[in-house]
C-alpha cells in the first residue's frame, strides 16, 4: 500500500499544473456522482455549486472558487477538460506553472462574480429560471483568451490549416452570443466574464504588471507556515543548488525554460515584433 501510496505521488509530481487541475476535477466529479448516487438529488451538493443570489453567496463564499471544480455532467466535463488539456500545454511551455493557475483560478472568480452582478442586477431577467453554476468553462476560457491576446499573431495549426491564434479567441466570443439568450444564460454569462480576466491580464501582463500577485502572496504566506512545522536544514551551498545532483534532461528543460523566460520578458517590454527570427522559431516550437 505504501508503494502504491509512494508512486502515485510521484506521477502527481510529474504533471503539470492544467494535468493537474484535470486530475482534481475528474476526482470531484466521481466523489459528486457517488453522492448523488446516494441522495438521488443535487441538493447535497450546494456547498460546491454557485448561488445565484448574493446574499447566499455571502453565507458560502468558497463557492465563487469550488463551482469551477464541480460538473454535473461528464460530458460537460469531458469536454472542458480535453480543451483545456490541448490549450494547457501550449500555455504551460510558453509561461510558469503559477501564472497558469492564477489566469485558471482568476478566470473562474471573475467569471462567477459575472454570474451573480448580473442576476442581482436583473432579478427578474432570464436567469430568473437558471439554478445554481457549476463548471470550469469560465476558467478555461481565461487561459484560452489569455493566451490568444499576449500572442495574438502566433501561428496555429488545424489540420491542413495554419492561422494566427487570435482568431480563435474572436471565433469563440462570437459563438458564444447567442447564448446568453438561451436556457443556459447564465453559463454563458460566466463564460464572458472568463474571457474579460483573460483579457484583462494579457493586457496588463505586456505592461509588466501581474494582476495575480496577490495569489503567491496567498501561496507564499501558506508555504511559509507550513515550513515552521517542519525542521529547517541549512544548506551547503546556494549556488546553483536547484541543479544539484539533476539529470542531464533536468538539466536541459531548466536551460529551455529559462530560455522561454528571457524571450517572454523581451516581449512583455517590446512587444512581439521586436523578437529576432531565431526567437521567434524557439518560442514557435516551445508551444507545440
Amino acid at each position: 500500500m505504501t508503494n502504491l501510496t509512494q508512486d502515485i505521488r510521484n506521477k502527481l509530481s510529474r504533471l503539470n499544473v492544467f494535468e493537474k487541475i484535470i486530475v482534481v476535477n475528474f476526482v470531484i466529479y466521481f466523489l459528486t456522482s457517488t453522492v448523488l448516487k446516494f441522495q438521488g438529488s443535487g441538493s447535497g451538493l450546494e456547498w460546491l455549486s454557485l448561488p445565484k443570489s448574493a446574499s447566499k453567496v455571502i453565507l458560502v463564499p468558497w463557492t465563487l472558487i469550488t463551482y469551477g471544480f464541480t460538473h454535473y455532467s461528464f460530458s460537460h466535463l469531458l469536454f472542458n477538460m480535453i480543451v483545456l488539456y490541448f490549450f494547457g500545454r501550449s500555455f504551460s511551455n510558453l509561461f510558469k506553472a503559477n501564472l497558469c493557475l492564477k489566469v485558471y483560478l482568476l478566470g473562474i472568480l471573475s467569471g462567477g462574480l459575472a454570474f451573480v452582478f448580473v442576476y442581482n442586477l436583473f432579478p427578474s431577467g432570464t436567469l430568473n429560471t437558471v439554478g445554481p453554476l457549476v463548471g470550469a468553462s469560465a476558467g478555461v476560457r481565461a487561459v484560452i483568451v489569455f493566451l490568444c491576446a499576449y500572442l495574438p499573431n502566433k501561428e496555429v495549426r488545424f489540420f491542413t490549416f495554419q492561422f494566427p491564434l487570435k482568431y480563435i479567441g474572436i471565433a469563440l466570443v462570437i459563438l458564444d452570443v447567442p447564448g446568453l439568450f438561451s436556457q443556459n444564460s447564465g453559463g454563458t454569462i460566466a463564460h464572458f466574464g472568463g474571457y474579460f480576466l483573460g483579457l484583462y491580464y494579457a493586457i496588463q501582463f505586456k505592461k509588466g504588471i501581474d494582476i495575480g500577485e496577490f495569489i503567491n502572496k496567498i501561496i507564499h504566506f501558506f508555504s511559509y507556515s507550513s515550513s515552521n512545522l517542519k525542521t529547517v536544514y541549512k544548506k551547503k551551498s546556494k549556488k546553483n543548488s536547484s541543479l544539484v545532483g539533476k539529470k542531464k534532461k533536468e538539466f536541459d528543460s531548466f536551460t529551455r525554460q529559462k530560455q522561454i523566460d528571457l524571450i517572454l520578458d523581451k516581449i512583455s517590454k517590446s512587444g512581439y515584433e521586436s523578437l529576432t527570427q531565431l526567437e521567434k522559431d524557439f518560442l514557435f516550437r516551445a508551444g507545440k
